[in-house]
């Protein structure tokens, strides 16, 4: 085998061999006290690869996210609250979900919000190799552009938060920024909700300037704690953003006053 084949041989498995580097959970200790939460040795592996999981300007915005792996039935509602309220949120969404629910998916984006990356199966990421991420990536861009018109998508949320630095360097190099959180409870478990109180009670505990949160659409307890939700937080001073706003503010430096 000459030298350049061998080359090309070696390119190649490393292109379709499976990531065996051992995989991050995102996680955190939680903070109590109005401040974003200590994330540890992620914080630089995130900032590495100009993801994020929190707004680290300091303004009292909040930036609402729900993952959406199916519908449980209540995605219309918390679009209801998100139109009357004027609030703007990414949803991240699956394969299944752009399959078995075409019509909300194309309200989302009628309506203002941006749709992300979830995947197209769920995979967890550090188990595949980059040419099947890729295909998972482009499956949901493709569909998602088909259906609903939208030109671009920036936001990945890897499957169960499991990530490395592997396949954060892979999602940057198909485009995509990690889009991570820094308020979450656990809400996805529809046998064992607990009230829209707890859902409500569960985000504010945790509330910070700059919060990335992280909703799932399957619960009951989400959909009908939103509106009192978005109130409250605006009694506390707090707006909202999009996504986009958020990078556009990494990106562009504060205007300097009196120039």
């Amino acid at each position: 085998m000459t030298k350049k084949l061998s080359l090309l041989f070696l390119s190649c498995l490393v292109l379709f061999m499976p990531s065996t580097a051992f995989g991050e959970g995102w996680g955190y200790k939680k903070s109590d006290n109005n401040q974003p939460p200590d994330v540890g040795r992620y914080g630089p592996m995130v900032e590495k690869y100009d993801g994020f999981y929190v707004d680290p300007a300091g303004d009292k915005t909040v930036y609402l996210t729900f993952d959406n792996g199916y519908e449980q039935g209540y995605t219309g509602q918390v679009l209801d609250i998100l139109k009357e309220k004027e609030v703007p949120a990414t949803f991240f969404v699956t394969g299944h979900y752009i399959e078995s629910a075409p019509d909300l998916l194309k309200r989302m984006a009628k309506e203002g919000h941006l749709i992300g990356n979830h995947s197209w199966s769920h995979p967890d990421f550090t188990t595949i190799s980059k040419e099947k991420m890729k295909e998972e990536l482009e499956r949901v861009n493709e569909s998602v552009q088909e259906l609903t018109g939208q030109e671009t998508m920036s936001f990945v949320r890897p499957p169960r938060g499991t990530f490395n630095d592997q396949t954060m360097k892979w999602a940057s190099e198909f485009g995509y920024t990690h889009a991570f959180w820094s308020v979450a409870f656990k809400d996805w478990e529809t046998d064992k909700q607990k009230g829209w109180e707890y859902a409500y009670h569960s985000v504010l505990d945790q509330i910070h300037p700059g919060a990335v949160v992280l909703l799932h659409t399957v619960s009951k307890d989400n959909a009908e704690a939103l509106s009192q939700l978005i109130d409250e937080l605006r009694k506390r001073g707090y707006h909202f953003g999009s996504l986009n706003d958020l990078v556009v503010k990494r990106y562009i430096p504060a205007p300097i006053w009196g120039m």
